[in-house]
């Protein structure tokens, strides 16, 4: 290491980044690798989704990987993994006053049905309506779902959560779990992914 280099992330990092990228994943579901906050924690590693029903981007999302080695005030833990997932819903559906829990009950439910094991979860439901003015007035008005959450996970190893979390944009853009029996395809990806940076 030279001066002005940043050490090295621990192996218990890296070795958690790497189950970020799971080899399978539905094929309505494309992934790629972002950049992740640099502030929240001293280590992080994101990863981006879109859900698509044939051409059409039917929700997006991203899941932030926080790691510090003190722990922070609220993780229980080393890790925090952060969820945000966000999707066009039909107006009826966001004015029902149950749209909330049912939302967080994706969540915690995906990662039930995963093993996923967690704990100090806490988030927030919104429904957003858009509405355009002036030149924006021809505009359709649109409504929308953000759920952002955070949790500390049990284990290193990621893949369980990623795979609720895949779960959880599947079941906001409308689209149901699958079967435990139906295998899943390898990921849809616009070109190699580069390394996790810290």
């Amino acid at each position: 290491m030279t001066l002005g280099e940043a050490p090295p992330a621990p192996a218990v990092f890296r070795r958690a980044a790497a189950t970020l990228r799971p080899g399978e994943v539905r094929p309505e579901i494309e992934l790629e690798d972002i950049p992740a906050p640099q502030r929240l924690a001293p280590y992080s590693a994101a990863i981006g989704a879109s859900v698509y029903r044939d051409d059409d981007e039917l929700a997006v999302g991203r899941l932030i990987m926080l790691f510090d080695p003190d722990g922070q005030r609220g993780w229980d833990g080393q890790f925090r993994l952060v969820a945000y997932v966000r999707a066009d819903m039909e107006p009826e559906i966001t004015e029902d006053p149950l749209l909330g829990p049912v939302a967080w009950s994706w969540l915690t439910e995906s990662l039930d049905a995963h093993g996923a094991g967690y704990t100090a979860a806490g988030g927030t439901v919104t429904r957003a309506v858009s509405e355009g003015f002036g030149n924006k007035a021809e505009d359709p008005v649109t409504t929308e779902l953000e759920l952002r959450a955070s949790w500390s996970p049990l284990e290193e190893d990621l893949s369980s959560h990623v795979a609720a979390w895949c779960d959880l944009m599947c079941l906001a853009a409308g689209i149901p779990p699958l079967p435990p029996d139906v295998a899943t395809l390898p990921p849809r990806r616009r070109e190699d992914p580069e390394p996790f940076r810290t």
